[in-house]
């Protein structure tokens, strides 16, 4: 049996107490001349309506989503309880206006008797039947429908246990005790109705409860990962619950970091609170991330800068200062060259904070054509002889030079003296590429140094 099986039948059940009752006290009621009897019959009709009401609200509300209705039905639900709110309030207000213009009438001729007292403890016992049968179905599923009815019956114990005391008072002689019965009913069913249109008006406007707010707030707050909370967003619809949540996730994490981090809010808030919906939206935040993977990020965003590399940083009392190497087009003027650079350093400032000064390299970018390569003997052994001019090249290995379109690509492996330092090494190696580049037009130069 499915969980919406389990909640109609309990309510179809309930239903039917519910008449049963309702014919024992009218009946009764009318021929006993009992007013509080009539009242309490009354509020069973009026809650056999109300019934009927949540039991064609809980099936609506299991429809699937649609485009119109894109968080479900669960809302007809709600609205069910309301409407019936509305009807116990009208209702308990006319008993209430009865009950009072019966104390200015004489003594009636015909006062209830132990038929009277037999439909109260009738009902008495009805009602308990319905509490335990919507106890029982509520241990196995939820919904506003079922805790609306619980409510009632729950609420129907005092009201009748109430009429039977004033029955017992007018068989004892005090017949104005039906009367004050009745109006103490229509008090109580007037209190109930307002806390019902309350509960579910508040529902309707997607009112949540603030400790749920906070107990969701603090779930995603204390999960690893998470630099932020930023905006916690939830609404119920039936027993559903669906929570929109927005996160600062540290700029750093790559994207399967971000969204394991997601996922591990998501599954902990549904652990937390039952039927939950989580959407997760995650936002990059700089806070904490290393100076040097702000700097690359924010100047490899700006628009035609082709390449970064030796970012550095350091902070002194006066500041951070702040090196790195751009590269761009080749072909590039300075002036644009330099509002690329101008850009660059407005973002970095912007991001980064205390910035005192950025020093920004700008370099030529030679883009390598995707096209076949061509191996071109003649420029391996004019690079080959270039190489031979430096003595402190023990040895060279492995010269490949790639013909593409109008650039050469040259990739050199190189032995030095062991013991040099690798300052040195690359003093030797910028000056090799500096010599093979002024006489090889457009050449890319990558030297590999090995130690001998």
């Amino acid at each position: 049996m499915s969980l919406q099986d389990i909640k109609t039948n309990a309510l179809k059940i309930s239903l039917a107490v519910i008449l049963s009752a309702f014919a024992v006290e009218f009946l009764i009621g009318v021929s006993s001349n009992s007013l509080a009897l009539i009242t309490d019959s009354v509020h069973a009709i009026l809650d056999s309506i109300v019934t009927v009401v949540l039991l064609v609200a809980a099936k609506w509300s299991t429809k699937p989503p649609d485009r119109e209705h894109t968080y479900g039905h669960g809302k007809i639900e709600t609205m069910g309880s309301f409407v019936a709110g509305i009807i116990i309030l009208v209702i308990s207000l006319f008993f209430v206006y009865e009950s009072v213009s019966r104390f200015q009438e004489p003594k009636p001729l015909v006062v209830p008797g132990i038929l009277a007292i037999i439909a109260a403890v009738y009902t008495l016992g009805s009602i308990f039947f319905r509490i335990a049968i919507l106890r029982r179905a509520l241990e196995k599923t939820d919904g506003s429908t079922l805790r609306v009815d619980l409510y009632h019956a729950l609420m129907d114990m005092g009201a009748t246990s109430v009429a039977l005391v004033g029955i017992v008072f007018v068989i004892m002689g005090f017949y104005q005790g039906d009367n004050i019965a009745a109006l103490i009913l229509g008090g109580l069913l007037a209190a109930l109705s307002l806390k019902l249109i309350h509960k579910s008006g508040l529902e309707l406007t997607d009112a949540v409860p603030a400790n749920m707010v906070k107990r969701v707030r603090d779930i995603v707050s204390n999960t690893a990962g998470v630099m932020k909370t930023e905006s916690v967003q939830i609404r119920r619809s039936g027993s559903d619950i669906f929570t929109e949540i927005t996160i600062s996730l540290s700029a750093a994490s790559s994207f399967e970091e971000a969204h394991k981090i997601s996922a591990n809010v998501e599954k902990n808030i549904k652990n937390a609170i039952a039927n939950s919906n989580v959407t997760i939206h995650f936002e990059p935040t700089w806070k904490d991330v290393p100076a040097d993977y702000i700097i690359n990020k924010v100047a490899t965003s700006v628009q035609g800068v082709k390449e970064i590399h030796n970012v550095s940083s350091f902070t002194a009392e006066n500041g951070v200062f702040i090196s790195l190497h751009v590269m761009v087009d080749r072909n590039m003027s300075l002036e644009d060259a330099h509002r690329v650079s101008d850009e660059i350093e407005s973002q970095i400032k912007k991001s980064v904070a205390d910035v005192n000064h950025i020093t920004i390299h700008l370099e030529p970018y030679i883009s390598i054509p995707e096209s076949t390569p061509v191996e071109d003997i003649t420029i391996e052994e004019q690079v080959t002889n270039i190489i031979k001019e430096y003595p402190k090249v023990k040895k060279i290995g492995r010269v490949i030079t790639l013909h593409l379109q109008d650039i050469f690509k040259v990739d050199i492996d190189c032995s030095f003296e062991k013991d040099l330092t690798i300052e040195e090494v690359h003093d030797i190696v910028s000056d090799i590429e500096d010599k093979i580049k002024n006489q090889i037009k457009n050449a890319i130069v990558t030297i590999h140094p090995e130690p001998n």
